[in-house]
């Protein structure tokens, strides 16, 4: 893991090197083919392209949970594609927060519980992971929601409960995947706004999404097509929300 000097002076939070994925499925499938990218700390970055054009693949190698056939992926200073399992798996769970479309959260947990469970992975007093999970949840508007689980919240709250526990460890890069794919145009307004709040505060932000008006809330937009970076664009005024609690 990178020490505190390192998270300090490393400008990038992830970097991908000549990165490469290729299944064999009879014949060889090249999900990625040779991808360069860096995404800057405190950057807001969404990836774009049609179906097969390898965004869950390159959202699967920005976050750790697979690895490239070839190539460098550096998170943090740390370069990960030499790492035993158990270290990546630990510094998946340090430098990493993920928000899925489908919230992926623990139906028997309260929201405190879930936005506390990546903290007790990572050795977090109790004390100290209720308290984070309680100021995290206020944070994201959801005070008064702490004791709720998630059959008891609305779709836009448990996404705003996923988008807490991504923040949970204070991760060097927070992952969204199609993350407001089953929401309400309105609660999808409120979700965005809230990512916006996240990156003026200095967070990082990748971002996958299939629709145009959701990506052009990032600063820059990488178009993807057949495993390639087919062009990146930058938004030259990303798009704002304004909308209430």
């Amino acid at each position: 893991m990178p020490n505190a000097t390192e998270r300090t002076t490393s400008t990038s939070a992830v970097t991908l090197t000549d990165v490469r994925k290729t299944y064999h499925r009879g014949e060889p499938v090249h999900a990625l083919d040779g991808i360069d990218l860096t995404i800057e700390r405190g950057s807001y970055t969404a990836v774009m392209g049609p179906s097969g054009s390898g965004k869950s693949t390159l959202m699967n190698a920005v976050g750790c949970l697979d690895m490239p056939t070839e190539g460098s992926i550096t998170v943090n200073g740390t370069e990960v594609t030499t790492l035993s399992d158990t270290k990546r798996t630990t510094l998946r769970g340090d430098e990493i927060g993920f928000v899925f479309q489908t919230f992926n959260l623990m139906p028997k947990l309260t929201a405190k519980e879930n936005v506390a469970l990546p903290m007790v992975f990572q050795g977090v007093g109790k004390k100290k992971r209720n308290e984070r999970a309680s100021d995290l949840l206020e944070r994201v508007g959801l005070g008064d929601r702490l004791d709720h689980r998630p059959n008891e919240l609305s779709g836009g709250q448990r996404q705003r409960v996923a988008i807490a526990r991504a923040l949970a460890n204070d991760p060097a890069i927070i992952l969204a995947d199609e993350p407001t794919g089953n929401l309400d145009s309105e609660t999808e307004g409120r979700i965005l706004a809230l990512f916006e709040e996240l990156h003026d505060e200095g967070n990082t932000i990748f971002l996958v999404t299939h629709e145009r008006t959701v990506a052009e809330h990032a600063q820059r937009i990488v178009h993807l097509l057949d495993g390639e970076i087919e062009r990146i664009e930058t938004v030259d005024s990303p798009r704002r929300m304004e909308v209430g609690p």
